[in-house]
C-alpha cells in the first residue's frame, strides 16, 4: 500500500468505565503496532489526539456509551483502524497467548 493511504472508522464504545486506564493502555498499544499515524476524536471534526500517546488517550477521558471516531494515514491505516474498532467492539478484551487480558 502507498504510504499515504488514509482510512476513517468510528465505533460506539460501551466499556464500563470508558476510555480510562486500562483500555487506554490497550488502545494505544495496539495504535503503535501499525506504522501509520493514527488519531482519535469525539466527534468527526476533531478536536483530534495522538492514538499512539498514552498520555493524551488517557487525558481523553471519553465517557460510556460514545462514539470514538479514528482516522489514520500512512501504511497499513485500514488495517490498523479495523483492529481498534474491533478492539472496542469487544469491549477492550483482548486475546493474549490464547487467553483474554
Amino acid at each position: 500500500m502507498s504510504d499515504r493511504e488514509k482510512a476513517t472508522a468510528s465505533a460506539f464504545m460501551t466499556h464500563e468505565v470508558g476510555l480510562h486506564a486500562r483500555p487506554s493502555v490497550k488502545l494505544t498499544k495496539l495504535a503503535k503496532t501499525f506504522p501509520a499515524g493514527i488519531q482519535l476524536a469525539l466527534s468527526e471534526e476533531g478536536p483530534w489526539i495522538d492514538a499512539k500517546s498514552i498520555v493524551r488517550v488517557m487525558a481523553f477521558q471519553a465517557p460510556q456509551n460514545t462514539m470514538l471516531y479514528f482516522r489514520a494515514v500512512g501504511d497499513r491505516a485500514e488495517e490498523a483502524l479495523a483492529a481498534l474498532v474491533k478492539l472496542v467492539e469487544d469491549d477492550f478484551e483482548v486475546e493474549v497467548g490464547g487467553e483474554s487480558a
